[in-house]
């Protein structure tokens, strides 16, 4: 496969964006790096606290330095916080630096990958689902405005969504390479 760009998956919390990620990382021998983890290593705390410490514009200002970081490493995959998209200067960063992979799944999947989660500041609410459907709203504006792709996640396996990405990424990559094997495989029919 053709020497591809760093790829930045984002999404909604629950769409798969660290297996998807770890498994897109493997396929291509990268590292893999996930920002809000990588933000917990650096604090010695997790998510929750930070939170409960800064509030989440204190955690939001961390996750803009980390993805600054994170972005300018060579030949990584890097999955992003579902709010990442939420500050410009992560938005410009992620599309200036990379292949930009939006996640997409439902509030209904969303539910049930988080049901027993309690790292989800976010939802720790007596109405999940609304304050799911509240980010949705605000948030899929800002995924489709900053990815070149969009892959849906849900009632798929991880591997097949990785093998849906590393295609389209491959066709982005290279157009003229793609259009080609289209045209051969044209003519072969005839």
């Amino acid at each position: 496969m053709q020497d591809l760009p760093n790829l930045f998956l984002i999404g909604p919390m629950g769409a798969g964006k660290s297996t998807i990620g770890r498994l897109l990382a493997g396929e291509l021998s990268r590292l893999f790096y996930d920002s809000d983890h990588a933000i917990q290593d650096r604090c010695g705390a997790d998510i929750p606290w930070i939170f409960d410490v800064e509030g989440e514009a204190g955690f939001r200002q961390r996750e803009v330095q980390m993805i600054d970081e994170l972005t300018q490493y060579p030949n990584v995959v890097v999955a992003t916080g579902g709010g990442a998209v939420l500050r410009e200067e992560n938005r410009r960063a992620l599309r200036e630096r990379g292949t930009v992979i939006y996640l997409m799944t439902t509030v209904e999947q969303q539910l049930r990958r988080t049901a027993k989660d309690r790292n989800r500041p976010l939802l720790q609410c007596a109405d999940r689902e609304q304050v799911l459907y509240d980010m949705f709203a605000k948030r899929d504006p800002l995924y489709r405005a900053t990815a070149d792709i969009t892959v849906r996640t849900d009632r798929r396996s991880p591997r097949a969504v990785v093998n849906e990405i590393l295609r389209r990424v491959q066709r982005l990559v290279d157009p003229l390479q793609t259009a080609g094997a289209v045209r051969k495989a044209g003519a072969a029919q005839k």
